[in-house]
């Protein structure tokens, strides 16, 4: 038996490979395949088994790209009613791959459907090894129930159920395969181990030492914002995703053409350039989302999924790597990118648009003096409840789309967030909505507080820590 883990950074994610002598089964795939592909060849392996756990929220699943290169069989859970060719599974149900036992455990609780797969090496032993748990248990966190709103108290007693009854009943060297690390929106604080054991989980996963009622409260209160795609992806996993081979590619255009396509009302640009990039210099209208930072979270969350995209990049290969990654949530609908960038945009003589960049020590002298103008705190509730600058509105940069509405487009407005990322999105939203005098606090309330000016946010300077200890653990019982 061979494990080998794969992770895929922004969205936090971890899919695996289960080898034999011969055989192989990839576990909950990404949808780009080539990587799994390549593996198996070089271990001289086939894939010949597909395992799902779920269906993802988060992203698109590479399930149906996989079997269309390699024949390989899938398995998803019956419960999923899946709408392409695959093997329904159910409790008790078992899968044989060489020497390796896999058997399935109905754990309902982050979805009705979700299942999970022990593994035993029947080489070396007759009790599992491992399970593959998808979005049920993770390194230090559980996975969340609330994804199904008018169902999250109802799932949150299934989770509770599934792990107490189920996965906590295995042995304690057994290793826990997770399908998500620390920075997944799929948990509240996930740690950044790829893996962990049953044993370690039972003893210091702070959610397992909850009584029911107050692990279904944790999980149905103050969780982290649900992504718009999270209602998405999972139904696009459902149906099995479009192909990326039947895709359309991604065209270069001309200023010329890039304008006469945008002007499109169903066209929308999206600038993918670093914050201080787009605040210099960018196309009137369009959307920010730095490339460097979360961009799939965001471009599943806050674009437009009727229309047609363009891109604004520095050059061709982040161009590229955009569209992947925003493929990779679901966001097929990128049909070319601006060729040669915003230097070929300005030498053609076309409108352009900025947003005003301000250090900490700025801010700090505005929100101390008599500057009339509104600070717009565009971070998560929980951050802002953490460390804020007093007299800061917060709306979370998303909830800008409709929340503008609460704000007045002809005061000054200065948007901040951890970084600068964030209130660069929250800065292109409010431009889109006719505000005229923009601000964005370059180094956000990070550089603010490296400043002397706040406190550290505890959030932003443990992000993986528990979020669970505040409310439901005695102080004395805490270590830091």
């Amino acid at each position: 038996m061979l494990l080998k883990h794969f992770f895929l950074g922004k969205i936090a994610y971890s899919s695996y490979l289960l080898a034999g002598k011969a055989s192989c089964a990839i576990i909950d795939p990404q949808r780009d395949v080539d990587l799994y592909i390549h593996q198996a060849r070089e271990l001289g392996v086939t894939i010949t088994h597909i395992l799902q756990t779920h269906l993802h929220a988060d992203f698109i699943s590479g399930h149906m790209d996989l079997a269309q290169r390699t024949g390989a069989s899938i398995y998803a859970p019956g419960a999923a009613q899946c709408e392409f060719d695959h093997v329904p599974v159910a409790e008790g149900d078992t899968i044989e791959i060489e020497d390796m036992l896999l058997q399935v455990i109905e754990t309902p609780g982050h979805t009705p459907e979700h299942v999970c797969y022990t593994v035993t090496d029947r080489a070396r032993g007759d009790t599992p090894i491992g399970v593959f748990v998808g979005d049920v248990l993770f390194v230090g966190d559980v996975g969340r129930p609330d994804l199904f709103p008018n169902r999250a108290t109802e799932l949150a007693g299934r989770l509770y159920h599934s792990l107490h009854d189920k996965l906590l009943k295995l042995p304690d060297y057994c290793e826990v395969y997770p399908a998500h690390g620390a920075g997944s929106l799929c948990g509240r604080s996930i740690g950044a181990k790829w893996l962990t054991t049953i044993g370690y989980e039972r003893r210091y996963n702070t959610a397992l030492q909850l009584g029911k009622a107050d692990f279904v409260h944790s999980l149905t209160t103050d969780m982290p914002p649900a992504p718009d795609h999270f209602k998405r992806c999972s139904d696009i996993n459902r149906a099995g995703p479009t192909l990326l081979v039947d895709l359309p590619d991604l065209e270069g255009l001309s200023p010329a053409q890039f304008q006469q396509r945008m002007d499109d009302p169903n066209v929308v640009v999206v600038d993918v350039r670093s914050y201080i990039a787009f605040a210099g210099l960018h196309i009137p209208g369009a959307w920010h989302l730095d490339l460097s930072g979360n961009f799939p979270t965001f471009a599943g969350w806050v674009l437009p999924v009727d229309k047609e995209i363009l891109l604004v990049a520095d050059d061709h290969a982040d161009a590229v790597a955009a569209n992947l990654w925003a493929r990779r949530v679901g966001v097929d609908h990128i049909v070319g990118y601006l060729h040669g960038g915003m230097a070929a945009w300005v030498t053609s003589g076309r409108p352009t648009d900025s947003v005003r960049l301000i250090s900490a020590e700025e801010l700090h002298h505005r929100v101390t003096g008599t500057t009339n103008l509104v600070l717009v705190d565009v971070r998560a509730p929980l951050e802002f409840q953490d460390s804020h600058i007093d007299g800061a509105v917060n709306i979370p940069a998303p909830d800008l789309r409709t929340r503008h509405t609460e704000l007045d487009p002809d005061k000054p407005t200065v948007v901040m967030c951890s970084s600068g990322n964030r209130s660069s999105l929250a800065a292109s939203i409010l431009k889109q909505h006719g505000f005229k005098e923009v601000y964005n606090v370059a180094g956000g309330m990070t550089g603010y507080s490296a400043a002397g000016y706040a406190r550290q946010c505890t959030v932003c300077e443990n992000p993986h820590g528990s979020r669970f200890f505040a409310l439901y653990l005695p102080t004395e019982t805490v270590e830091r």
